[in-house]
């Protein structure tokens, strides 16, 4: 789970390489960059650049020698170099619009509150594993199986936060598309940072059943 939230795989889009670095690409790039993009600007930028989206940071790929007045010839090594901006705690919790970019359209309420849950869970999930293993630490040092119930409970508390920040993450992607479709050349599908928050969900429902399961049955104390 901490993998999964700190690296930016959630969601990876596959486009053409721009292999060209005219003056609306540097206008993209300038606006991706910029404290005011907004929703619409980033993506655009990652829709035409092989994006990738964490949780906390969106990156596009571009040529790595930029020439603004004539295109690079073609080779057979083109090199390409990965650039990355991070969502500030702003970002993270502004309004998403009706129409992306148009600040005029009114707040979609749901798109915000999934992308603020999306952010939120799984840090709530992580933090209650980590409370969980400071109550099992004790269960060891008092010999005694009964505080292992306390931990499958925060461990299936952490299961639900964090198979509602994948669902909310879905929602949010499938929403987002409809909104702005994806142009023609341009695919998208789920990373493996986002596989392994699926993973996690499970793993922490089966420890759950596991520690509450050992307190149930073993009711004698341990040494």
């Amino acid at each position: 789970m901490a993998a999964s939230i700190g690296t930016d795989f959630w969601y990876e889009y596959r486009s053409p390489v721009q292999e060209n670095s005219s003056d609306l690409n540097k206008s993209i790039w300038d606006e991706f960059i910029s404290d005011e993009a907004d929703e619409k600007t980033y993506n655009d930028a990652l829709f035409r650049y092989n994006g990738t989206v964490g949780l906390w940071r969106r990156c596009i790929t571009i040529p790595k020698n930029m020439h603004w007045y004539s295109p690079p010839e073609r080779t057979e090594s083109f090199d390409v170099v990965t650039k990355c901006v991070s969502f500030t705690l702003t970002e993270q919790f502004m309004e998403k619009f009706v129409d992306p970019g148009n600040h005029n359209s009114g707040i979609d309420l749901l798109r915000t509150y999934l992308w603020r849950c999306q952010f939120l869970l799984p840090f709530v999930s992580l933090g209650l594993m980590c409370f969980g293993a400071l109550i099992g630490l004790c269960a060891c040092i008092c010999r005694s199986l009964y505080p292992t119930i306390a931990t499958g409970i925060l461990h299936l508390l952490a299961g639900l936060c964090t198979l509602g920040s994948v669902s909310c993450y879905v929602a949010g992607i499938e929403l987002l598309h409809q909104k702005l479709e994806l142009p023609d050349n341009v695919s998208g599908e789920f990373g493996w940072s986002f596989c392994l928050a699926c993973v996690s969900a499970p793993l922490q429902f089966m420890a759950s059943a596991l520690f509450i399961w050992a307190a149930h049955t073993n009711r004698k104390e341990y040494t």
